[in-house]
């Protein structure tokens, strides 16, 4: 079960969908993440792709993000986010919202509202990461969505690489897990983390 690693709401065990439609990011690929994300993290706003049990967003809020958007288009993994907003005590907490759409509608949703995000995470499932990788990337290079210096991250499969190049954006980072990769991406006009 995955669970809060630090912050506010610090070793709270979330609950995760049944089955294997879900695949919650591992704490150790977690704690790794966050560590690195340490200093933009405080005061950030943070948006969860593929967000699955929330964990991610979750963790962000926990950590002191201003706010964190988690969006899924699964009914499940939906009802799954709203539970563990209401075990941690924050699902009438304005600092998380909770979408259910595909990712470029929610997307579409958002650039519409003028919502702009200091840190985009996804997760997509892995068979077709590269491919909603490259229409998230075509989305925010033509759009606003991204602050001027903030990140994309992707986690992929280490074993299904995909071609940075035909990304929108720069791959400033890339950081192996055993089986699990995160590839960092920011604006092309931007350096490094």
């Amino acid at each position: 079960m995955p669970r809060v690693v630090t912050g506010k709401y610090r070793g709270a065990v979330l609950f995760a969908p049944k089955g294997d439609t879900t695949r919650p990011t591992t704490d150790k690929v977690k704690e790794s993440l966050f560590s690195i994300l340490q200093n933009r993290i405080p005061d950030c706003s943070f948006l969860d792709l593929f967000a699955g049990c929330g964990q991610i967003g979750i963790e962000a809020v926990s950590r002191g993000a201003a706010r964190a958007v988690l969006v899924d288009k699964g009914g499940e993994q939906i009802s799954v986010i709203r539970r563990n907003l209401e075990k941690i005590h924050a699902s009438g907490d304005d600092s998380i919202k909770v979408m259910r759409a595909p990712y470029d509608k929610a997307l579409s949703e958002l650039i519409v509202k003028g919502e702009k995000f200091d840190i985009i995470y996804m997760d997509p499932p892995y068979r077709m990461a590269e491919e909603a990788c490259i229409k998230v990337c075509e989305i925010l290079s033509a759009n606003d969505l991204l602050s001027e210096d903030g990140m994309l991250l992707v986690e992929h499969a280490s074993d299904l690489p995909f071609d940075e190049e035909k990304m929108g954006l720069n791959a400033v980072r890339s950081c192996s897990y055993g089986l699990t990769v995160i590839t960092f991406f920011m604006k092309r006009s931007n350096g490094g983390t």
